[in-house]
């Protein structure tokens, strides 16, 4: 006798979301698909940006596609060298100056080199700009992100090295599951700030000149850089309406996610009362898609890493240790032989300044070094205050962090006229405005580390501060100050170098078809690339890199090893 058994069917329920994400990744995949077959195109030397509004989607879109491809480059960088020279002592000592000497060197410094590099490599081809253009914006957006990671691995809890130490995890296991979790909030806050910076120097990067000849691209960047050209009020407006309803998009489909995503890596036994929110994330979070996507990558590197403790044959074999040895020697020979034909090089160009050319060097510096000591005094003054505030109240920054991003984004040479016509009536000119353009370049470096510092407070101090009445001036003494200064000591070694950086677009400005400078290092560099005179240009971004690595070596180091011998949640 057969009994019947009713096996029920396995089913498998397309959610709505679903198809959303599916919607999703193919729009994904037509974007890249346009942006390749952008790129794979000759490059016209006489292309015009047309003004026109209707082509603001497609230049909008083009320059998304640098903004994140500098900044895929920009995080992988970050991690490779953040990490790598914190390893020993001797990494440290080599790596630390050569980010602080990287940091302080202009985009504009970068743009001879790279640009030529790249158009040889690609003769003809407009990938060869693109790349260019790519890796101008990556030297305006990567450093802050490498302090950041950095700094954050170097102020890891003394008992949490032991807990790695006590279940023996070996190095990927580590940078794993301790390295980054702990980053994560301050790497995350500053990508947002790397991205921002991407859209402040996106003018200059898709549109200058070299030695007199004009290079454009088609972009957003381009588009107000030629409305600015020609005093078009309506299409500067137009061209940052576009960027600024880019950066909200963003905001709620990418950053505002992760920021939330990353609250599970906050130092704290209490969770918060008001946990951050993510519409977005929430949704996204009820597909199937994305919940087995979720799996299989968690999979797959729970299995790397299990691979990561196993001994294998040739990690033992005689030979292929010594050829790595030898491979790693010859490396440092051919970066040193580099080193030696690059100074022999610029001998030349070093020889070609004058007396003359030096004291205007070291005048323009004196300039400079006060907007920029000033600048940072200002953008210390709010930035404080309004960032602690943000960090500690979610309810505020579901409102405030989008327009906090908006406004780093906006360029300064963009609201130039207004911030000049401005000053004009009150009297100044450029002499005082440029400090007002560099603070738009300078201040957010600050805000967002401060914001990532107190967001990272752990919830129970604060409820005990609460618990035994600790308010006031007490409050940031004993908690909010120390709690903050890793974050606030890396915002303010990244502004500083954000602000040197912001003096090629601050004192040296476009608009109208006329250029309108103060004396300064910054616009002496624009002055020196625009001309082609590379041997001032050279020697200006020496100079400067040599008054950014001493403040960094003498002021800002003192203040890092302070904030990390005792001011470490340990």
């Amino acid at each position: 006798m057969k009994i019947p058994v009713s096996i029920p069917a396995e089913t498998f329920k397309i959610r709505a979301i679903d198809m959303v994400v599916f919607f999703f990744i193919l729009v994904i995949l037509s974007f890249v698909i346009y942006i390749a077959s952008q790129w794979s195109t000759p490059y016209d030397r006489t292309v015009e940006i047309n003004l026109n509004p209707s082509n603001i989607p497609a230049y909008a879109i083009q320059s998304l596609a640098r903004i994140f491809s500098a900044y895929i480059l920009s995080l992988l960088f970050s991690i490779w060298y953040g990490y790598t020279a914190s390893r020993s002592k001797l990494h440290e000592k080599i790596m630390i100056p050569l980010l602080d000497i990287l940091q302080s060197i202009p985009v504009l410094s970068f743009l001879p080199g790279v640009v030529l590099a790249m158009i040889a490599l690609f003769p003809g081809k407009r990938i060869g700009l693109e790349l260019a253009c790519v890796l101008l914006i990556f030297t305006g957006q990567v450093w802050n992100m490498t302090f950041s990671f950095y700094h954050s691995i170097n102020t890891i809890p003394k008992e949490l090295r032991e807990v790695v130490k006590v279940f023996k995890m070996n190095k990927f296991s580590k940078f794993l599951r301790l390295d980054l979790p702990f980053s994560a909030i301050g790497l995350i806050w500053n990508s947002m700030m790397s991205v921002a910076g991407g859209w402040f120097f996106l003018m200059a990067c898709e549109m200058f000149i070299l030695e007199d000849k004009d290079f454009r691209l088609p972009g957003i960047g381009s588009y107000i850089q030629t409305a600015a050209n020609q005093g078009n009020i309506e299409c500067v407006i137009y061209g940052l309406g576009t960027m600024i309803v880019l950066i909200i998009i963003l905001d709620l489909f990418v950053w505002r996610p992760l920021i939330v995503w990353s609250q599970r890596f906050r130092l704290e036994s209490v969770p918060p009362e008001d946990e951050r929110e993510s519409f977005v994330l929430n949704l996204f979070s009820g597909s199937v898609f994305i919940k087995k996507f979720g799996e299989f990558i968690s999979s797959t590197i729970n299995k790397i890493e299990k691979l990561s403790y196993r001994k294998f044959a040739f990690s033992e074999n005689t030979f292929i240790n010594n050829l790595s040895k030898l491979l790693g020697i010859a490396s440092l020979i051919v970066i040193f032989i580099a080193i030696i034909w690059a100074l022999f090089k610029s001998s030349y160009l070093f020889l070609s300044v004058n007396l003359n050319d030096i004291i205007t060097i070291i005048k323009a510096s004196f300039y400079s070094l006060l907007r920029v000591s000033v600048a940072l005094l200002i953008a210390l003054a709010w930035t404080l205050p309004v960032g602690v505030y943000i960090g500690l109240n979610p309810k505020a920054a579901k409102i405030l962090q989008g327009i906090v991003q908006i406004a780093a984004s906006v360029p300064a040479t963009a609201v130039f006229p207004v911030i000049l016509l401005f000053l004009i009536k009150l009297g100044g000119g450029l002499d005082i405005g440029a400090i007002f353009l560099m603070l738009l370049g300078t201040q957010w470096y600050l805000l967002f580390n401060i914001i990532a510092g107190a967001s990272a407070i752990p919830k129970d101090l604060i409820d005990i501060s609460r618990a035994y009445g600790i308010k006031g001036f007490r409050r940031w003494k004993t908690l909010i100050l120390p709690g903050i200064f890793p974050y606030l000591i890396t915002g303010l070694i990244t502004a500083s170098g954000g602000a040197w950086n912001a003096t090629i677009v601050s004192e040296y400005v476009s608009f109208g078809g006329e250029i309108i400078h103060t004396t300064g290092l910054g616009a002496l560099i624009s002055q020196s690339s625009a001309s082609g005179n590379f041997g001032l240009l050279l020697f200006s971004t020496c100079f400067m890199s040599m008054i950014v690595v001493c403040i960094n070596r003498f002021l800002w180091k003192r203040l890092f090893i302070l904030a990390k011998n005792k001011y470490t949640l340990d």
